[in-house]
Parts: C-alpha cells; sequence; structure tokens
C-alpha cells in the first residue's frame, strides 16, 4: 500500500496504530521491541529503564520477555523498572498486589535486581502517601527518565489508574477509582465490594516523559474505547486521548480490538473497497441505521453522500442493490429454527430434512440455555425435535454463600421432621458456617459447599429444561473440570475437558447443536467452553461421518448481541413466547434479583434478555421487515472442510 492511500485509509486516527492478527503475534512484536532496547542500551554500557503495566494485557508480553531470557541470553541486571500503579490499601503479599502480579508474571523468572524493581507501595499511612509519590517521581528522574512505558487501557479510558477527569500534567498520586473499573476488577476480589476504592497510580503528565510509549488492547471488549482513544476529540473524559498529543506513542492491537475504527469497521467511508456479499450487506444496513429509513428508501443520493458511491456505480442502480440486501435480511427469518419440514430449503436459515432433527444444546453457565436462546429452545421441543440439552460447567460460584447454608437448613428440618436422624447434616451445617464466617475474599470453597452449590444451580436448570419439554433423560450434566480449577489456575482446556464433550456428542450424533458464541462474557467461561466444543468437533470430523451433516449455530444475549449485519438466523417470539420464556428463566432464582457476578449490567437477566430480544425486533422493523414481539438471533459456524 503506498503512504498516500495508508493516510487516506488512516485520516480519522490521530495517532501511530499497528494492528497484529492476533493477541500473542502483537504481544510478541512489543517483547521483541523491549528486548531490542534492552540489548541496545548494554551495548553503550547504559541502563534500561522500563515503566510497566499490570493486568491481562501484558501477560503475553512479559511471558515473551523470559522466554528470550532464557533462550537467548536476554540479561535484566542492567535493567530497572519503574509500575504504573497500585491498588490501596493493599498488602505486597496479597494474591491481588500487583507485586505479586509481578513476581509471578516476570521477576521470578528472570535475573533482574529487585533492588531495581519499583512498585507504589499500598502499605503506607495516607499521610505519608503525597511525600511517597514525590519521591517516585524523583527516582524516576534520578534515572534520566522512562526510556519505554507499556500501557493497556480500561473501559473507562484510563491509563495506569487516571480515570477520566484526571488532568494532563498530573504526577505520581493518590486516586478513586471509577465505579466500571472495581466492576472489572470483581472477579479477582470475590465482588466489587471487596475491590480498594483507591490506588496510587503514576499521572498522566509522568507517563508523557517517556522517551516512548505503546499502548496495547486486545479483544472486542476493548473495541469501542480504542475507537474514541483513537479518533475522537482529546477530552479529560477518555483519559487516554491525551496521547494523541504524544510525539513518542504507538497504539498496538489485535484485530478484534481494531474492529471499530473506521477503516475496519466503516471501510467505504476512507477508501475503495472489494464489495463482496458480506460487506454489501454490511453497508447498506449501517447506511439504512444512519439515515433512520428502510432498506428500500435508500437512494442513489443516500448512496454518494454517505461514501458508498463505489458501490452504487459497481453494483447499482441502487433500488437493484436495496432490494438483494432486503431480500437477503428477510430470508433470515424462520419461525422453524430446526428447518421447516418438506419447504424449499434453499432460501431459509435451516435444512428441511431430516423432519425430525437431533439437537444438542451446550449451555457455558445452568441458565444461558433459557436466558439466551429459550424461546428458540421452548419451539424446538415444541416443534418435535429430538432436543437434548447439556450444562457444560456446575455454576456453582455465582450462588450466594446464604443460600448453600438455607438449603442445608432446609435438609435439616425436613429430615427432623421425617424422624430421621440429621447429626450429620448438623455438623456439616456447622463446618459451613465456621469456614464462611472467616472466608476471605475470592477464595474458594470447600468441597462440600462447592458441591451444594452446583446442586442448587442443577435443580434449577433441571426445572428449566422440563419447562421448557424435555424429559431427565434429554438433561445433561457435564461439570467440565477446567471451571472448579480456574480458582486457583488460569482458565485453560483439559483433554478430560475435550473428551467428555467427544462422549456426548456421540452418544447424541446431533444435527444442530446451538452453543454460546458470547465472547464478551467477562468471566471467560463462555469462549472456553466454546473452544472445548471446537476441539472435539475437529477431533470426531476426522473419523466421524455423521459430524458433516451438523451444523452448528451460535447464540448470544446474556451480555450482547449480534450485530443485525452478522445474524443469518432471527427466530421472532410472539408476546406468548416471551412469557413463556421468561418463566423458563424464573426457575433459576439464585439467580434472580442479585446475580453474584452481574457483569456491567445492573439489569435482572430476564430482563437484559427480553431488552436484547426486542431491540433485534426494532432493528428488523427499522430496516422496513415485519415487526414482531421479539427475536433471537443466530449465526452459523462454518467448519474447516
Amino acid at each position: 500500500m503506498s503512504r498516500l492511500n495508508l493516510l487516506e485509509e488512516t485520516r480519522f486516527e490521530k495517532l501511530p496504530v499497528t494492528v497484529y492478527p492476533d493477541e500473542q503475534k502483537a504481544s510478541v512484536a512489543v517483547a521483541r521491541k523491549i528486548a531490542n532496547l534492552i540489548q541496545s542500551k548494554q551495548a553503550k554500557g547504559e541502563t534500561t529503564v522500563l515503566g510497566l503495566a499490570t493486568g491481562a494485557t501484558p501477560v503475553k508480553v512479559y511471558a515473551e520477555l523470559i522466554r528470550i531470557h532464557k533462550e537467548e541470553g536476554l540479561s535484566f541486571k542492567s535493567v530497572v523498572t519503574f509500575n504504573l500503579d497500585e491498588y490501596y490499601p493493599m498488602a505486597p503479599t496479597a494474591a491481588q498486589s500487583y507485586v505479586t502480579f509481578m513476581k509471578e508474571n516476570l521477576f521470578n523468572h528472570i535475573d533482574i535486581d529487585m533492588n531495581n524493581v519499583h512498585i507504589p507501595d499500598g502499605t503506607l499511612p495516607v499521610e505519608q502517601i503525597a511525600d511517597f509519590c514525590l519521591d517516585y517521581e524523583q527516582k524516576i528522574s534520578s534515572y534520566g527518565g522512562l526510556d519505554l512505558q507499556v500501557l493497556g487501557i480500561g473501559r473507562t479510558g484510563h491509563i495506569g489508574f487516571n480515570e477520566p477527569g484526571s488532568a494532563p500534567n498530573s504526577g505520581t498520586r493518590l486516586v478513586t477509582l471509577d465505579d466500571l473499573t472495581r466492576r472489572d476488577a470483581s472477579r479477582d476480589f470475590g465482588g466489587k465490594q471487596n475491590v480498594p476504592t483507591k490506588a496510587i497510580t503514576m499521572g498522566i503528565g509522568t507517563i508523557f516523559k517517556a522517551r516512548e510509549i505503546i499502548l496495547m488492547a486486545w479483544n472486542k471488549k476493548k473495541a469501542g474505547i480504542i475507537k474514541k482513544a483513537v479518533e475522537c476529540e482529546i477530552s479529560s473524559d477518555v483519559p487516554a486521548t491525551y496521547l494523541q498529543l504524544s510525539d513518542n506513542v504507538e497504539f498496538v492491537l489485535d484485530q478484534d480490538a481494531a474492529s471499530e475504527l473506521t477503516r475496519f469497521d466503516t471501510p467505504w467511508l476512507v477508501k475503495d473497497c472489494i464489495w463482496d456479499e458480506a460487506l454489501i450487506k454490511k453497508a447498506v444496513i449501517w447506511l439504512a441505521g444512519f439515515l433512520n429509513k428502510p432498506v428500500l428508501k435508500l437512494t442513489e443520493e443516500d448512496y454518494n453522500n454517505h461514501g458508498m458511491s463505489q458501490l452504487a456505480t459497481e453494483k447499482g442502480p441502487v433500488y437493484n442493490i436495496n432490494i438483494d440486501i432486503f431480500n437477503k435480511i428477510q430470508r433470515t427469518i424462520t419461525g422453524w429454527p430446526g428447518g421447516k419440514p418438506g419447504a424449499e430449503d434453499n432460501q431459509r436459515p435451516e435444512r428441511a430434512e431430516p423432519a425430525k432433527k437431533r439437537v444438542l444444546i451446550f449451555s457455558p453457565h445452568p441458565d444461558d440455555d433459557v436466558i439466551s436462546m429459550g424461546g428458540t429452545f421452548i419451539r424446538l421441543a415444541d416443534q418435535g425435535h429430538d432436543v437434548h440439552v447439556a450444562y457444560q460447567t456446575s455454576g456453582n460460584t455465582a450462588v450466594w454463600d446464604d443460600d448453600a447454608l438455607r438449603f442445608v437448613e432446609f435438609a435439616i428440618d425436613f429430615s427432623e421432621s421425617q424422624g430421621k436422624e440429621s447429626t450429620d447434616l448438623k455438623n456439616l451445617y456447622g463446618s459451613m458456617r465456621s469456614f464462611l464466617e472467616t472466608k476471605q475474599p475470592n477464595q474458594a470453597d470447600t468441597k462440600e459447599i462447592q458441591t451444594i452449590k452446583g446442586l442448587i444451580r442443577k435443580g434449577e436448570a433441571i426445572a428449566g429444561a422440563r419447562f421448557a419439554g424435555l424429559d431427565d433423560e434429554h438433561i445433561h450434566f457435564m461439570a467440565l473440570p477446567f471451571y472448579d480449577l480456574a480458582k486457583t489456575q488460569k482458565r485453560a482446556i483439559l483433554e478430560e475437558d475435550v473428551q467428555q464433550t467427544i462422549d456426548l456428542l456421540q452418544k447424541v450424533k446431533p444435527h444442530q447443536i446451538f452453543a454460546a458464541g458470547d465472547f464478551a462474557d467477562p468471566h471467560g467461561t463462555h469462549k472456553v467452553c466454546f473452544d472445548i466444543i471446537l476441539k472435539a468437533m475437529e477431533k470426531l470430523r476426522a473419523t466421524e461421518e455423521w459430524t458433516k451433516d451438523c451444523w452448528l449455530w451460535m447464540y448470544r444475549g446474556a451480555w450482547h448481541e449480534f450485530e443485525t449485519y452478522e445474524i443469518e438466523m432471527a427466530v421472532p417470539l410472539s408476546p406468548q413466547e416471551v412469557e413463556r420464556k421468561r418463566l423458563a428463566i424464573f426457575k433459576h432464582q439464585s439467580q434472580k434479583d442479585r446475580p453474584v457476578f452481574p457483569g456491567d449490567d445492573s439489569r435482572e437477566f430476564w430482563v437484559r434478555a427480553e431488552d436484547r430480544t426486542r431491540e433485534t425486533a426494532k432493528c428488523y422493523d427499522q430496516l422496513g421487515l415485519a415487526e414482531y414481539e421479539a427475536m433471537e438471533a443466530f449465526v452459523r459456524w462454518k467448519f474447516n472442510n
């Protein structure tokens, strides 16, 4: 690409951005840049001064630096580090402290002199913090300033813990954390209520003095704030926008984090495009939404005035384009998610045959099935398909402690009402009370409490699936082992997880699989569960003939919905079906009112589900399609042959 074309394509971007295919490749590139800097300065007999960040973003960078140290001999003996921030108050030995993080992810595995490591002190009396912060600034200056500052970005737009409202010339100081920042950290602390309300952080002015700044961001959860930081006007509401003023900054992104930048999201606004079917559909739906017009009312003038003249010229006349896209959207709508028997199916989302399909619905948590696709679940059962549901994890971490106690109290009372001995139950109850009274934030429950909480979720899931129309033989509880191990180690797929999934798939031999494709799940469970299904299917497709006729549909709805242009099957729900779905969700009583991990959304799960499915129906209506009460949306996963 010529420099002129690149400048045109990136003209909305107010600072340099480099995009890599994925987080791993980006992290390796950043690590190599750091290693080259260290080696260059070592060759001159100079010290390298690094500003380091914590959180999930730099983990793979640090892992690659460790590899370079061990395999290529990179030494850190001449490196001095200053960390961006630390929670306050925070003991350095706490699991959530950034001292612990840095040791576990970098320092314990390299030859750095720990006397050269500087991290804000979260144990200081509050009256000593101001002096400490001034001393922190002076130490950085005494080394000649930071050679390279590594940054992540929070969803508030914070860099370090410089929250909205921070001044561009701010120095190291004690700050109050934004509520969204605390919600994002809640999983590590066992609930938002346990997340410190304050932190010590380098200031924006401190960061700005670095001779080079690299801000990294991965995955779609960061895409929205990256667009603001890169393309919007400088504002204290998004502190990362201040980086636009630096001549020494680079944003390093993976494709998902960059996905909302203009050149990727609406490329027709900045360059000529190769107009394939998918891009035409996306562009026309975008134009209709932008102008608040039905698709069939879009004009050639609309196309020409909004960056789509090339499309009008190459594929026009525009009315024909409009009709084609309208028909494509209309064909996604079906009341027969399992296929309509005896119907011509070449323009329908699903096959007509076999008329009665074996269907396997995978639910990562014990309520995702009814929350995200409860209406479709019920309709598949009503229409006579052989429907199975598989709950991939126990969901035991998402039950309140007092609910666990309440169920054991019930068991004791019931046992005694029947004249039976309840000594063992009382002993269990006593040990539970003792443990819970001293339980620390984010501490793993005892095995007995985990079992009780899992049984609570299991009973609710059975009730919900029965309500949807299944008998008990079609309800499967997998309790994949990765889930319970996640309290003590990173979420990782185990061979046992994959084999258990293979066994179930071989037993059912489904024509249709429904799986959660909502990777914005803040806990990561959905993504891990989906990857397990893919690994299982990959192995089966090498030997099992039935897999060639098995389609995988992804559903969302628990956290975010698919974009309208992505939807390949939309199942409309009547008001009565919306109510039936709501009643199925209500069977999950432990998740009602206030779930343990609500994410960003304070609404109850059933309210979220109804609002999102109504919003999908509204989007279709605004495009000029039929008006429905609600719609559940699906995208088909395409296996590699």
